[in-house]
């Protein structure tokens, strides 16, 4: 792709970098291809930047005097690298949005989640495209892309249709989009929030279905955001919903979401390895997450750990050769020339997976 050098004085809100920005003492200020928000560009007026090269504006125009060539639909759905971080950039431009104009623009979501469901159809390897596709920068966003991902993946592992299991991937794709209204003094705290913040941040889900609902989306990507974080055992917020009344696309996000947020690295709180967060969602299926969901979930993720190295809890590094066909988490692992048998062994544990 071309580019143009702008001044950072006349970037604008949703402008996308063209290459890696870094001050003057070598330090990456902000990463290539990413959508500037207002926060991104006080933080290159901070570093003392001058110039940043530009790709396109999504204000529906092209900086001016550049031949940019955008990234086509094709390109997205032949490099799932690029897709994916079309679709997180999508999220972060729908809470620019919503933020200015108060509505989220559909189009503007299939734009992005269309491609991306492409590239689902042609992956099996869930762990492998979680694991690729996880980083510490712009967790809010990407998460949304993640719970997106999952919960098309879990609507279709249940039996629901094509069209019905794209409808659940995008209610988990604006699943956070409340969020938009909350302070981002509050969302990017690196300790542990108070108890009125946290209160605060609870209301994303009234904000999500109010928006949801003010764009004319369906009602079920709305109950979806309203109620993700509803738990059977009524333990939920925001309305302690309790079994059926909670609706079984918000039952199927729930899941995704708290997959997704527990693999995920954020500023207060370290990633968990996948297969330990597996083992606290089937916890959680006794009471508050529903158990079929959870159930399909841990049983459809499990056959991806097969031939993933692993780090054991005895520093070991082997390879998943078999899963235990009664015991999900205890498989068979090969370190060297050993087999080393979890389910007879339960002082060892996997304690990281890799690509």
């Amino acid at each position: 792709m071309s580019s143009l050098k702008v001044s950072v004085t006349d970037l604008h809100v949703g402008d996308r970098t063209g290459s890696d920005v870094f001050n003057w003492n070598g330090l990456l200020v902000v990463s290539a291809h990413t959508v500037l928000n207002g926060e991104d560009i006080d933080k290159l007026h901070r570093h003392n930047i001058d110039y940043v090269d530009i790709m396109l504006r999504f204000d529906g125009g092209l900086p001016e005097q550049s031949n940019v060539i955008t990234t086509s639909i094709d390109e997205l759905r032949i490099d799932p690298i690029a897709t994916f971080e079309n679709a997180v950039d999508t999220v972060k431009l729908l809470f620019y949005e919503v933020e200015q104009h108060g509505q989220i623009k559909e189009a503007l979501i299939d734009s992005a989640f269309t491609p991306l469901t492409d590239h689902f159809k042609q992956e099996n390897d869930v762990v492998s495209l979680l694991l690729t596709m996880n980083s510490k920068d712009d967790y809010t966003y990407q998460h949304c892309v993640q719970v997106g991902m999952l919960s098309y993946y879990i609507a279709k592992w249940m039996g629901y249709s094509e069209q019905e299991a794209l409808i659940v991937g995008k209610a988990g794709y604006v699943h956070d989009i409340g969020k938009s209204n909350i302070s981002l003094d509050i969302l990017n705290k690196p300790g542990r929030l108070t108890h009125e913040e946290f209160e605060e941040v609870k209301k994303h889900a009234k904000y999500g279905y109010n928006l949801i609902k003010t764009s004319k989306m369906e009602e079920a990507i709305a109950l979806a955001a309203l109620q993700h974080h509803e738990r059977l055992d009524g333990s939920g917020y925001p309305s302690n919903l309790k079994g059926d009344d909670i609706h079984p696309y918000a039952k199927i996000v729930a899941v995704a979401d708290i997959y997704s947020a527990m693999v995920s690295s954020r500023v207060y709180q370290k990633k968990q390895s996948l297969l330990q967060v597996l083992i606290e969602l089937h916890r959680l299926s006794f009471g508050q997450l529903d158990p079929q969901v959870a159930q399909v979930f841990i049983r459809n993720m499990i056959p991806n750990f097969i031939g993933k190295r692993v780090l054991l809890s005895s520093g070991e590094i082997g390879q998943v050769i078999m899963t235990h066909p009664s015991d999900f988490f205890k498989p068979l692992v090969q370190v060297d020339d050993r087999f080393i048998n979890l389910t007879e062994q339960p002082e060892l544990e996997i304690q990281e997976i890799y690509v």
